[in-house]
């Protein structure tokens, strides 16, 4: 997919990235395009929100070129770049697996996303728990979903199980001050990870959703 601008500028260059969305894709489709775009809306960029022109400009750009785009990569990672100017590309790419998917490796990722959404308002990613038979998982400082998250989360209230935010939950898990039974990451890019070494039930069935999510994309 060949980079594109917001305005019919001549000599476009993107210049320094300020914002990077990476949103998995299926069968050449977004499937949770809405969600991500609900998302996007939410997301800062210098301390201001991404305009409704640029979203706008997203949805247009998915509906007429993403099918196009994707044909070498119609299941992996579309990018959405938006520069310090608020100027905005977006390219495809193959998807690569996590290569560390321990508890540890997960929190770490967690941890980098809490620290992107000072910027953004809006973490990537975040690491949920479960102990005692409730779910607990830390948004950041706003407590903006993405959108991978926000699908989770309705998939846990569909399901009845209860939920709760906890501050730090990352640090914690890091620092084994936490007791608990299971770990996965939620991903705008790698949907549900279980940990390797803490998975079990609600990880497992958060998962199977996931990806029955995308095998049912058209």
């Amino acid at each position: 997919m060949r980079r594109e601008k917001v305005s019919d500028m001549d000599g476009f260059e993107l210049g320094t990235p300020a914002l990077v969305c990476r949103w998995r894709l299926s069968k050449r489709h977004l499937p949770l395009q809405n969600r991500h775009m609900r998302a996007l809306l939410a997301r800062t960029v210098n301390g201001s929100r991404v305009s409704k022109e640029l979203v706008a400009w997203a949805k247009q750009h998915i509906e007429w070129t993403l099918e196009q785009g994707t044909a070498e990569n119609p299941n992996g990672v579309l990018m959405l770049i938006v520069d310090e100017r608020g100027r905005a590309a977006m390219t495809c790419g193959p998807y690569v697996p996590l290569l560390d998917e321990t508890a540890s490796g997960l929190a770490r990722r967690a941890e980098r996303a809490l620290e992107e959404a000072k910027s953004t308002s809006v973490a990537p990613e975040a690491l949920w728990v479960a102990s005692d038979d409730l779910l607990l998982w830390d948004l950041g400082d706003d407590g903006v979903q993405s959108g991978a998250n926000s699908l989770v989360q309705q998939l846990a209230q569909t399901l009845g199980i209860p939920m709760r935010r906890y501050p730090g939950l990352a640090e914690a898990v890091l620092a084994q001050t936490i007791t608990y039974s299971e770990v996965f990451l939620v991903s705008d890019e790698h949907g549900v990870v279980p940990a390797s070494n803490a998975f079990g039930p609600h990880g497992q069935r958060m998962a199977q959703g996931y990806q029955r999510l995308l095998s049912e994309t058209r």
